[in-house]
C-alpha cells in the first residue's frame, strides 16, 4: 500500500505543476494593473513604473513565473500587497476557517447521502424512494447561493433562530456552541447539492449490487436482511461511491468561495474575492493554488480508501 501511495503522490506532481501554470497565467492575463490598485490616487506613471519594477511585474511572464515557482518551492508565497503581511500566514489563517466549513459540509453530505441512497435502493418504488428522489432533485437543482439567502431570510431575519452571518459573535460567545450556531446555515447550504449527488450514486450502486448473485445467495442462506444490506451489499457499493465523495470534497471546498461571501464567513473564499477585487496577485495565486492542491489531495485520499476496500484496483 505504501508503494501505491508513493506512486499516486508522484503522479500528482505534474498535475500540481500544470495547475501552477494555469493559475499564474489566468491572474497575469486579467485586465488591470496591481500597481494602480496599490497606489490609488497616487498612481502617476512614474509611481506605477516604480512599483512594477519593485514587484518584478515589468519582467517577461516566463521570468515572473520562474521566480514565483522558485519561491514557492522554498515555502515563500510572497507578501500581500494590500495586507502587507506574508501570503502564507494569511492563507493558513483563513484556510482553517474554510476547512471547518467544508469539513462539516462533507460529513453532512456523506452521512445523509449514504443513508438516503441506501433507503431509496432498499425500498425501491415505494413512497420513501419517491420522496427521497423528489427532495434530492430539488436540492440538486436549487442554486446554493439562492438557498443560502433563503435560509438567512427565514432562520436569521424572520425567525431569529440562527445567526445570519459571521463565524463567531462580535460581542460575547466565542465558544464551541457559538461556532456551531454560526456553522449550521452555511454548512447546510454548502452540503445540499453534494448530498443529492452522493444519494443518487449510492442508490444506483446499491441497486446494481443487490441484483448480484452473491447477494441472492446470502439471502438464500437465511442471513438477516440487515446483515445482507450493510455487511455485503453496502460494502461492495461503497467501492463505487468513495471516488464520488472525493470529488464532492473538492466541490464543497470550491463552493465555499461564494458561500463564504453570502454568509460573511472569514475563510479563504472571502479572502480570494477581496484579493481579486484589489488585484492582489500573489494572494490570489497562493490561495487558488492551495485550494487546487487540497482538491488533488482529497482525490488521492479517496483513491487510497477505494483501494483499501478493493485491493484489486491497485493493479
Amino acid at each position: 500500500m505504501s508503494g501505491y501511495i508513493v506512486k499516486r503522490l508522484l503522479a500528482a506532481i505534474p498535475v500540481l505543476f500544470g495547475l501552477s501554470i494555469i493559475v499564474f497565467l489566468i491572474m497575469a492575463l486579467i485586465p488591470g494593473d496591481p500597481a494602480t490598485a496599490i497606489l490609488g490616487s497616487y498612481a502617476t506613471p512614474e509611481n506605477v513604473a516604480r512599483i512594477n519594477a519593485d514587484l518584478g511585474l515589468d519582467r517577461p511572464l516566463y521570468e515572473q513565473y520562474v521566480i514565483w515557482i522558485g519561491n514557492l518551492l522554498h515555502g515563500d508565497f510572497g507578501r500581500s500587497y494590500m495586507l502587507n503581511r506574508p501570503v502564507l500566514d494569511e492563507i493558513l489563517e483563513r484556510f482553517s476557517a474554510t476547512l471547518i466549513l467544508a469539513g462539516t459540509s462533507l460529513v453532512i453530505c456523506t452521512i445523509l447521502g449514504l443513508l438516503a441512497g441506501i433507503v431509496s435502493a432498499v425500498r425501491q418504488f415505494t413512497w420513501a424512494d419517491r420522496l427521497i428522489t423528489v427532495i434530492v432533485l430539488i436540492g440538486i437543482s436549487m442554486p446554493s447561493f439562492f438557498l443560502g439567502l433563503l435560509l438567512i431570510i427565514i432562520f436569521g431575519v424572520q425567525w431569529r433562530l440562527l445567526p445570519p452571518s459571521g463565524m463567531l459573535s462580535t460581542y460575547g460567545g466565542g465558544d464551541l456552541a457559538d461556532l456551531l450556531r454560526h456553522l449550521i446555515l452555511p454548512a447546510a447550504t454548502l452540503s445540499v447539492v453534494a448530498t443529492g449527488v452522493v444519494a443518487r450514486l449510492t442508490r444506483a450502486s446499491m441497486l446494481e449490487v443487490l441484483r448480484q448473485d452473491y447477494v441472492r445467495t446470502a439471502r438464500a442462506k437465511g442471513l438477516d436482511e440487515r446483515t445482507v444490506i450493510y455487511k455485503h451489499a453496502f460494502k461492495a457499493a461503497l467501492v463505487s461511491v468513495v471516488p464520488v465523495i472525493g470529488i464532492q470534497a473538492g466541490f464543497v471546498l470550491g463552493g465555499a468561495v461564494y458561500i463564504e461571501t453570502v454568509f460573511q464567513w472569514p475563510g479563504i473564499g472571502a479572502m480570494l474575492v477581496k484579493a481579486i477585487s484589489t488585484r492582489d496577485l500573489l494572494l490570489v495565486q497562493g490561495g487558488v493554488l492551495v485550494v487546487a492542491a487540497s482538491y488533488v489531495l482529497f482525490n488521492l485520499l479517496a483513491d487510497v480508501v477505494q483501494t483499501l476496500l478493493d485491493p484489486r484496483l491497485k493493479s
